[in-house]
């Protein structure tokens, strides 16, 4: 039987919502790989509307779930309906909307919230030994709630190829163990089940991102 596994979405648009060419890359390479992605959202406001030409907020309000079933074709579940038990894995895409409308980690850091939904789900799957991808920003969350796992954020020294290595640093400071990789490449930790990747944490070209997703699904579902 085919794999099933849910992706968790935040929004659509890499500055308020879900980063779109990451979650298109996680469920093209589902389809690939014969797992059927079964797509949920959190039903709540987003923290704010960013205009994407402009790179600036705008006054709208929108809907982090209406919002993702733009990325999904309409075929979305309310987050708050997820039940680990008919699923065989986890995967959270990037983009600031995890960072903003998953967790309070944009405003907060280190010292963040996460939505009780998207906790809920995460701890439900961990606890079930079931495993979850996490690329981009998205490991964040799993260094928020599982102490002492082990996670990528791509580098952890800033420069122009990865201007957002100091997110590994106050990763490090809530005492999971950061593993420096390349954006084509995943850590998995095997312990607690967790498959990470760079994506565009990285400057680098949009193919190699998409490689580097493709390997996460590949493992994450390797280890379903």
């Amino acid at each position: 039987m085919a794999k099933r596994v849910a992706v968790v979405l935040a929004g659509c648009g890499v500055f308020d919502g879900s980063e779109v060419h990451e979650a298109s890359a996680v469920l093209v390479h589902l389809s690939r790989e014969g797992a059927q992605a079964e797509v949920y959202a959190p039903n709540i406001p987003q923290m704010h509307v960013v205009d994407h030409a402009k790179g600036q907020p705008t006054p709208e309000q929108r809907n982090v779930l209406v919002e993702s079933a733009r990325i999904a074709r309409g075929n979305i579940k309310d987050l708050a309906k997820l039940d680990v038990k008919e699923l065989d894995a986890l995967i959270i895409p990037g983009g600031f909307g995890v960072a903003k409308n998953l967790s309070t980690w944009a405003t907060q850091g280190k010292n963040c919230s996460i939505s009780k939904e998207v906790e809920d789900v995460l701890r439900a799957f961990h606890a079930a030994h079931k495993p979850i991808g996490l690329c981009c920003i998205s490991p964040v969350l799993a260094a928020k709630l599982f102490p002492g796992c082990e996670v990528t954020v791509g580098h952890d020294t800033e420069c122009e190829q990865w201007p957002y290595a100091k997110t590994a640093e106050a990763m490090k400071e809530l005492g999971c163990r950061h593993v420096n990789s390349h954006v084509t490449e995943v850590h998995v930790d095997a312990r607690n089940r967790l498959v990470t990747t760079s994506a565009f944490m990285c400057n680098a070209p949009i193919h190699e991102i998409h490689d580097g997703i493709g390997k996460m699904v590949r493992e994450v579902l390797r280890l379903a």
